[in-house]
C-alpha cells in the first residue's frame, strides 16, 4: 500500500484542476505501467496504489481520489465488495474498474454496486486515459463488449412508449441520471426541488418500464448509441 510521496500538501497534488487518481491491482507491474501512463499527463496525478481490496478501500477513505481505478480481482476483499463498502461510506471517488475479467456478469455487478465505468484492461492506453477523464466528469462509461450485453438487456426491458413518453423535463432528468448525477445535483443543476427531482426520477422509471437509475442510464446508453466516450480503437 503506497502513498503519492509529494503528500497532499504539495503543490502538484493541490492543483485543482488535476485529477487524482488511485490505483488498486494485485499486480506490481501493472500497477507501474498504469502509474507511468498517468503521470505523463498534465491533468492527472497518481495518490497511491493498492495490492488489495482492504487496502483499497482503505486509501479511498484516507485520500479521497477523484477516480478510483480498480482491479475485481484482487487478495482478500473483491472488487464489488470494495465498490459497495465505498459508496455506502459515501466516499466520493468515481470508480473506474479495470479488468481481465470477462464474464458479462461481472459488469452487470460492478455497475449495480455503484461503479462508473467498466473496462478490460486490454483497453488502448490512450482510450483508458479519456476513460478516466470521462468518469472525472460524471459519466458511465462502459466498454463495447460489456456494454453490448447490458444495454441489450437494458432495451428489452423498456416500455414501448420509452424516451417519446417523456417530457422535455424528464428527458433532462434522465440525461442527467445518465451522467450519473446525484438528485441533489441535478436538483442543484435545474434550479428545482430535490423533492421535485425525485417526481421526476420515478416518472422516468415507471415510463422506461425500468425498475432503477442504472437500468434508466443503460436504457438512454442504449437508445443514444453513446458508451461514454468518443471512438476508443480498443
Amino acid at each position: 500500500m503506497t502513498r503519492d510521496p509529494a503528500g497532499p500538501g504539495s503543490a502538484r497534488g493541490a492543483a485543482a484542476d488535476r485529477i487524482r487518481v488511485l490505483i488498486a491491482d494485485d499486480h506490481p507491474v501493472v500497477r507501474q505501467g498504469l502509474r507511468v501512463l498517468l503521470e505523463v499527463q498534465e491533468d492527472m496525478d497518481v495518490v497511491g496504489e493498492a495490492p488489495d481490496g482492504a487496502a483499497a478501500a482503505a486509501l479511498a477513505a484516507e485520500l479521497r481520489p477523484d477516480v478510483l481505478l480498480l482491479d475485481l480481482k484482487m487478495p482478500g476483499r473483491k472488487g464489488p465488495e470494495v465498490i459497495a463498502e465505498l459508496v455506502a461510506r459515501q466516499i466520493p471517488a468515481k470508480i473506474l474498474v479495470l479488468t481481465s475479467v470477462t464474464d458479462p456478469a461481472a459488469a452487470d455487478a460492478a455497475v449495480r454496486a455503484g461503479a462508473a465505468g467498466f473496462l478490460y484492461k486490454d483497453v488502448d492506453p490512450d482510450a483508458l486515459v479519456r476513460a478516466i477523464r470521462s468518469v472525472h466528469d460524471g459519466h458511465l462509461l462502459l466498454s463495447a463488449e460489456a456494454a453490448g450485453p447490458l444495454i441489450r438487456r437494458g432495451a428489452d426491458r423498456g416500455a414501448p412508449g420509452g424516451l417519446a413518453a417523456l417530457t422535455s423535463r424528464e428527458r433532462e432528468v434522465l440525461g442527467l441520471i445518465a451522467r450519473g448525477r446525484s438528485n441533489r445535483e441535478i436538483a442543484r443543476a435545474l434550479n428545482i426541488a430535490e423533492k421535485t427531482v425525485k417526481t421526476h426520477v420515478s416518472s422516468v422509471l415507471a415510463k422506461l418500464g425500468v425498475q432503477d437509475r442504472t437500468q434508466a442510464a443503460l436504457y438512454a446508453v442504449a437508445r443514444t448509441g453513446d458508451h461514454g466516450w468518443e471512438n476508443d480503437g480498443g
